[in-house]
């Protein structure tokens, strides 16, 4: 008896598609009503942006670039030094873009930082690794700016629009990427306790310039062309920039010993290293080296806001995306009472994390005191806040789509490995939190600049005043212990200021009631009488497409 193989099992149905072909700028309105209140003229350029971020060649090359990881080759066939990585084509294509978007650059030449974060913002919900030598570019620019010499020879190729990935001298090259190497395996976050030596050489291209032997524990994106680096003078801890290749045209003995097997941002290598007597040229004043890099890890600290906020964005409209084709008990799950609970709440927590990010995007831009004083402590809330709700967020919409979504070829899997990145690079919660406290013993007058923010919407309801209340007993009785709790309390009592301040009364309705007065531990348990349908509408990266 034969058996006939070719007989229907089943058919495929009531399963969603993949969410392509939409434009990530139009399908936003949160997004879309803070480039409107602040950076108008861009929306031109951020629709056709959108269009790009949503085409499916696009999103192929941010899975393309997880699936095949960097690959260190320490030398070469006869045994000569390379310290080369091989990237796969996909991330080569996703610097290029990134770089011809002046993402690296747009707010120190002719952009502003309202701008470019929006584009950063949808950028990066294509792939966010290799944001990190993107961001670090971005970064570096104000303290390359306090050598002047170093300045006018590294800069115009820093913040040229274009992407040149060959490991040949920066004499060479047209566009330069800049990474940094902070961190030793015996300090971590404690970098006055870093032990690599920096010895004086003299003048080299008319900067002062060093010997520098030791290790770092994290060198990150180890292809960049330079690197600013921490190291020990007889003054004290110094900021020096490395350049791969030494000025005299051989490779410059910055050694990479391995690169770090992540469990998340996989497509960027990150790598530990041995300095064997490199040169470095001194940035900023000797002994003085701590301040000099805080410039560029308060903006490193930015970019993670924007890349958190960019991940809970894309997390949100893949669950709402499925929960829209998705059938279960006689509904499509997008009208269960349940999940459009979740949903909304998913998308409130995106309206806050975009608020107070673009808050200190218009902040950036303005330059006032006023605005110092906020982004003083602002990036550094803004990091501790942000990025540590993006992983129960991340968590939280991968369980919407339910077992697809934590299948590889589907890109919850990598946001969720993602999220925890920006919460524990640069500076993880308790560097955050203790930089916060540290900010307000050294300068109290940021404490006054936050407070004044929110003086802009006291008495307007009560349960925002609530919270600026318990701000106000936990300013007056904070200790160390307790830095997380005020950490917290900056951040929602901003969040819930500028959700009051915004157009939609019923989503700071929302917040208030959600976040403020009847918290809850887990995404879902919005109370009562809110209007979900507006926040689902839009978490649903159609409705205003």
């Amino acid at each position: 008896m034969s058996i006939d193989a070719t007989q229907p099992t089943h058919e495929v149905h009531n399963q969603s598609t993949p969410l392509e072909n939409h434009n990530l700028y139009l399908g936003d309105q949160a997004l879309r009503e803070a480039v409107q209140a602040q950076s108008p003229a861009s929306e031109e350029s951020l629709v056709d942006y959108g269009a790009l971020c949503g085409l499916p060649e696009f999103i192929e090359l941010g899975f393309q670039a997880n699936a095949h990881k960097p690959v260190l080759h320490t030398h070469d066939r006869f045994g000569h030094r390379l310290d080369l990585i091989e990237f796969h084509p996909s991330y080569h294509a996703l610097m290029e873009q990134a770089c011809q978007a002046g993402l690296h650059s747009d707010p120190w030449t002719d952009g502003s930082h309202a701008d470019r974060a929006a584009k950063y913002y949808l950028h990066a919900q294509v792939e966010a690794a290799h944001g990190c030598p993107v961001t670090m570019t971005f970064a570096s620019v104000p303290t390359l700016k306090l050598n002047p010499v170093l300045a006018e020879q590294f800069l115009p190729k820093v913040l040229a629009k274009a992407y040149d990935p060959r490991n040949v001298h920066y004499s060479e090259k047209s566009a330069l990427t800049i990474g940094m190497g902070m961190t030793e395996k015996q300090g971590g976050s404690d970098v006055r306790a870093n032990t690599t030596q920096a010895t004086l050489i003299g003048e080299v291209e008319g900067a002062t310039a060093y010997s520098l032997v030791g290790h770092k524990w994290f060198l990150s994106a180890p292809m960049c062309d330079a690197f600013l680096v921490l190291a020990q003078t007889d003054k004290g801890i110094s900021c020096f920039l490395v350049p791969r290749w030494h000025p005299e045209g051989h490779k410059n003995p910055l050694e990479i010993q391995r690169l770090k097997d992540k469990m998340g941002n996989l497509a960027n290598a990150s790598s530990e290293v041995e300095f064997r007597g490199a040169l470095g040229w001194l940035v900023g004043d000797v002994g003085r080296g701590v301040p000099a890099v805080i410039q560029m890890v308060a903006m490193t600290r930015f970019d993670c806001m924007i890349g958190s906020s960019a991940g809970q964005r894309q997390a949100v409209v893949q669950a709402a995306h499925h929960a829209s084709q998705r059938e279960a008990f006689g509904k499509r799950l997008i009208d269960q009472p349940i999940m459009r609970n979740v949903l909304a709440d998913l998308q409130l927590e995106v309206e806050g994390s975009l608020a107070m990010t673009f808050r200190m995007a218009q902040a950036l831009d303005r330059g006032s005191e006023q605005d110092q004083l906020l982004l003083r402590l602002g990036t550094a809330v803004g990091k501790y806040w942000i990025c540590k709700r993006t992983a129960q967020h991340a968590y939280e919409a991968m369980e919407c789509i339910g077992g697809n979504g934590v299948m590889e070829n589907c890109i919850m899997p990598r946001l969720y490995r993602e999220a925890p990145i920006n919460a524990i690079w640069e500076g993880s919660g308790n560097i955050q939190a203790l930089d916060v406290r540290r900010a307000m013993q050294r300068s109290p007058e940021v404490v006054d600049a936050w407070m004044a923010e929110l003086l802009t919407t006291a008495n307007l309801d009560p349960r925002q005043d609530a919270v600026v209340d318990n701000l106000k007993h936990e300013l007056s009785a904070a200790d160390e212990s307790s830095a997380r709790r005020l950490a917290e309390l900056l951040g929602l009592s901003l969040q819930g200021s500028l959700l009051l301040r915004g157009p939609n009364p019923a989503i700071a309705e929302a917040f208030l009631a959600g976040r403020c007065q009847s918290p809850s531990h887990h995404f879902g348990a919005l109370p009562a009488g809110l209007n979900l349908d507006l926040l689902i509408n839009r978490a649903n990266p159609h409705v205003y497409e």
